[in-house]
């Protein structure tokens, strides 16, 4: 079974239960940190099909409740929630995925790799969705390093 379509389905389905206004910045936000995820894990060697998930599942929270305050942490109790019952994931690679959705709203830390890939990716999405504007304060000098390494000019 392909565990990416797997968490696809589970996603999908919270963001069919979001207000119809929301839908739309769910799926781009979603899918386009995980593409950025893909992206990353790939150039830092890094598990892409988890890289992918974590993606995917970084702030359902947010979309399933409709408030945002604490969402990477509790982001990180959905994803073990969401995931677990699958019986595709081990615990070690939720755990992972878990860890890496608690920690992807703090910017100015550095993480293990894994984690740097979440955190990075969703950066990349905010930045690159509205290009004609500067990068938020906090992800300013994240942006830079990411465009430096990607050989991209800002």
């Amino acid at each position: 079974m392909n565990r990416i379509e797997v968490v696809k389905g589970i996603a999908g389905k919270i963001i069919e239960a979001t207000l119809p206004k929301d839908r739309q910045a769910a799926c781009i936000h979603l899918y386009g940190v995980a593409q950025a995820c893909a992206l990353l894990a790939l150039r830092r060697g890094q598990d892409v099909e988890l890289a992918i998930t974590a993606g995917l599942l970084h702030d359902l929270h947010t979309y399933r409740t409709g408030n945002p305050a604490d969402h990477a942490h509790q982001g990180a109790a959905l994803a073990r929630e969401l995931l677990s019952p699958t019986g595709l994931f081990t615990p070690d690679e939720i755990e992972k995925i878990s860890a890496a959705n608690y920690a992807h709203s703090d910017k100015a830390a550095r993480h293990n790799p894994f984690t740097e890939v979440l955190v990075d990716a969703d950066v990349l999405q905010h930045c690159l969705f509205t290009p004609t504007q500067p990068p938020a304060l906090q992800e300013a000098e994240r942006f830079r390093h990411l465009c430096a390494e990607l050989g991209a000019s800002m």
